[in-house]
């Protein structure tokens, strides 16, 4: 399945990519490459259809930290970026601390598809 995932429906196809930027780089990079190739919010929204709500605060916690974070780009680091930066850190472990809940919706959809 991992090797077809472009084929994947959606939201499941959303829910790959975010575990496998997230797992790659943490939150910063899946929101960095999603954002330079496709509607990041779009694919955000079909990725919250299949979260739990603590995920789903998780995800929506780091966007905004994110937000923050591009906006100050060509500022020098301060405590306002690191304040962000901690933030990161956090939702990321919170997702890697919550990874079985990903496989286990990754295990229910390939359980359904017909080969």
């Amino acid at each position: 399945m991992w090797e077809n995932w472009d084929d994947a429906e959606s939201p499941y196809r959303e829910l790959m990519t975010y575990y496998n930027e997230v797992n790659n780089g943490g939150h910063y990079q899946y929101f960095d490459n999603v954002s330079s190739t496709s509607d990041l919010q779009g694919e955000m929204d079909q990725i919250k259809k299949l979260l739990s709500e603590e995920l789903k605060a998780n995800l929506q916690r780091a966007y905004e930290s994110y937000l923050v974070l591009e906006s100050m780009l060509s500022e020098p680091e301060n405590e306002i970026s690191d304040m962000h930066n901690e933030i990161m850190d956090e939702c990321d472990d919170l997702f890697y601390e919550r990874e079985n809940e990903f496989i286990a919706v990754f295990e229910e959809y390939a359980s359904k598809i017909e080969l």
